[in-house]
């Protein structure tokens, strides 16, 4: 009887215990639960990294951006800069060029003419030819090489225009033979006032040899030079006032003194019909004129045959 009193009175006192009094804590459960609040944690934290960090870093990434496309521009402009710069050399060089081959095909065109050599066509360009080959190098070593081979071009077109000029020189000697030679009168215009021969001293009456023929004319005309030549005295000297000769070659000089003005100097090169002074009355003279003479190996002969050439 007593142990049935004692179970009742159990059951009655689990019937009036609290509702969790059934529910139990272990350690899983536990580990469960603090699981749960990190996860909460997690998710806040990313959902505050994606609204206000991310942001940031997407607006330095496009400053990053921006300024690499910046300094992009800055290497593109001064690319640009560095290929105008050479496109004006290279156009210099090509306006060097053609000027120097200008001044050669004028050259070459004349001595083809004078020389009657049909074959050489100085107008047109000399044909040239061969297989397309590829250089296997970059653009801007292509650039170099081109600048140099222009510049070996130059010098190569220095080279053939002295050697067209030495035979420009060569093949028209006969034209400078020509020019050379001593022809006409040292005036334009005057008349002949004293021959080649003996005459009588105008300062003492004397019967004298004059060496030379007289121009005369008005102060101030010009005197020429009767042939082409290098001048080898311009100044005064004693009896002839002021004088100029002329060394023509081939043993031939003119003289032509008693000038009131010198228009050349020693070592000039006379072309024929150049003015090379000015009529005066210097030296030994009773008026403006010429006293005009020609010596052959240095000594005084008539001018007589040259000026009527």
């Amino acid at each position: 009887m007593s142990v049935t009193s004692n179970e009742s009175s159990n059951q009655a006192n689990s019937k009036t215990s609290s509702p969790f009094s059934s529910i139990t804590i272990n350690s899983k459960t536990v580990l469960g639960f603090v699981a749960f609040q990190f996860a909460l944690v997690g998710l806040s934290a990313y959902l505050t990294y994606d609204h206000y960090v991310s942001p940031a870093l997407l607006s330095n990434s496009i400053s990053q951006k921006s300024e690499f496309l910046s300094n992009q521009q800055t290497q593109v402009d001064s690319l640009k800069q560095q290929t105008s710069a050479q496109l004006q050399v290279l156009a210099q060089r090509m306006g060097t060029l053609t000027a120097r081959m200008n001044r050669i095909d004028a050259l070459g065109e004349r001595l083809a003419k004078t020389a009657d050599y049909n074959e050489f066509n100085f107008g047109q360009l000399p044909a040239v030819g061969g297989p397309e080959q590829y250089s296997g190098i970059s653009q801007s070593s292509e650039l170099i090489a081109l600048l140099s081979q222009m510049d070996a071009l130059v010098e190569h077109i220095d080279s053939q225009q002295a050697q067209l000029t030495l035979l420009e020189t060569v093949m028209l000697n006969h034209e400078i033979h020509e020019d050379s030679l001593i022809a006409g009168r040292p005036i334009n215009k005057g008349w002949l006032s004293s021959l080649y021969g003996m005459r009588n001293d105008p300062f003492n009456g004397k019967l004298t040899m004059h060496k030379g023929v007289d121009f005369a004319g008005t102060d101030g005309d010009d005197v020429m030079a009767t042939g082409a030549g290098v001048v080898t005295w311009s100044g005064r000297r004693y009896g002839y006032g002021l004088l100029v000769e002329i060394d023509h070659g081939a043993g031939l000089k003119t003289r032509y003194a008693h000038a009131k003005e010198l228009k050349v100097n020693v070592g000039d090169v006379i072309s024929k019909g150049e003015v090379i002074a000015l009529m005066g009355n210097t030296g030994r003279s009773t008026g403006a004129h010429v006293h005009y003479e020609v010596l052959n190996k240095d000594k005084q002969i008539n001018p007589r045959k040259y000026i009527y050439r």
